[in-house]
């Protein structure tokens, strides 16, 4: 006896297709994060608004208390910090019919890992740019090389003071002393730095005693880019932390997204800002963080979201993954920018 025709085809289960590749996104997503993992998230999937406002209250102080006198009231008129949601970014392409019956299976697999590794580049960038603000009003301004964790880098520098150079030893015990000295809590500090650092890290006794004695998460486990502790701080390598280019003609420095220098005389950089790159030798290095979770904030409206949709007009399916988020600072001197050689 004949089974009928009435099978369930691509054609009849293409409803099912999205949350396959919206599973596949998110995995990816979550997997390529390191630096959103590390800071304070504010979860806002759901609720309308375009701006968070989180109390700022003063500290206050102790007050001696005198005989027969009234105790001294503390009266303070106290900020807020203003969070604005104002990231929205997308990955999208289409695939046409005649690819979708000749391409390979994998062919899927491979863009739902691009889209979801995209994002998450996209939302780590994000946080890194807005740490290089830390301890001062500017990108940068207060950044400080690696070699001491002090002297503060200049890209105007021709000699090496100011020059970003390779983390030490001391130079990462003065970034500590410089957390504490601003009452930064202890626990939850982290130190993220790129692949190019990992190999130095690798030199530093202090690294490589407490990076494989078992204290690393749950049994030495290493998770999202976390390759060991100093100094009882967790080390994260993220492949998204910026390249800082000098212009050594000019003076000026262009914050790019990959490892090529700026061309061009209005070349815009991830800061926004304009930058004539004519001329000049180019010194190229990479930007990292020391940090407590309570410096940086992300917010996110909307997780990553996956549509798809059949577009008769190109014969092929179209393919969106995206994300509503938003990026804040929420303690200025509860982190450290530091610059090291590309």
């Amino acid at each position: 006896m004949a089974l009928g025709t009435n099978h369930k085809t691509s054609t009849t289960q293409a409803v099912f297709v999205p949350e396959i590749w919206s599973d596949d996104v998110i995995a990816t997503y979550k997997k390529n994060l390191v630096l959103a993992n590390l800071v304070t998230k504010l979860n806002h999937n759901g609720k309308k608004g375009d701006t968070i406002h989180i109390p700022a209250p003063t500290r206050g102080s102790a007050s001696a208390k005198a005989a027969s006198t009234q105790v001294t009231l503390i009266q303070n008129t106290e900020a807020e910090i203003a969070l604005n949601i104002n990231k929205h970014y997308e990955y999208s392409y289409i695939i046409e019919d005649i690819v979708e019956k000749q391409g390979l299976s994998s062919m899927r697999g491979f863009y739902t890992d691009d889209a979801g590794n995209a994002l998450a580049e996209q939302v780590d960038q994000d946080l890194h740019l807005l740490g290089a603000g830390l301890q001062g009003s500017t990108a940068y301004s207060t950044a400080v090389i690696g070699g001491d964790g002090s002297t503060v880098f200049d890209p105007t520098a021709s000699t090496n003071t100011g020059n970003g150079s390779t983390i030490t030893d001391a130079g990462i015990r003065k970034m500590i002393q410089t957390l504490d000295d601003a009452n930064v809590p202890q626990a939850e500090r982290v130190l993220v730095i790129p692949p190019v650092e990992r190999n130095t890290m690798m030199g530093i006794a202090r690294f490589t005693e407490q990076a494989f004695t078992g204290e690393v998460g749950s049994g030495n486990t290493i998770r999202n880019g976390q390759i060991g502790e100093v100094y009882g701080i967790p080390v994260y390598v993220s492949t998204h932390c910026p390249f800082v280019h000098v212009n050594s003609v000019t003076g000026t420095f262009s914050v790019t997204g990959s490892s090529a220098a700026p061309t061009g005389a209005a070349f815009v950089d991830l800061l926004g800002v304009t930058v004539n790159w004519s001329s000049g030798s180019d010194t190229a290095y990479r930007a990292c963080m020391a940090f407590h979770k309570s410096a940086v904030v992300h917010i996110e409206q909307m997780g990553v979201r996956s549509q798809a949709q059949y577009k008769q007009e190109y014969l092929g399916d179209l393919f969106t993954a995206d994300t509503i988020y938003g990026v804040g600072e929420l303690r200025n001197d509860a982190g450290i920018a530091f610059v090291v050689p590309a």
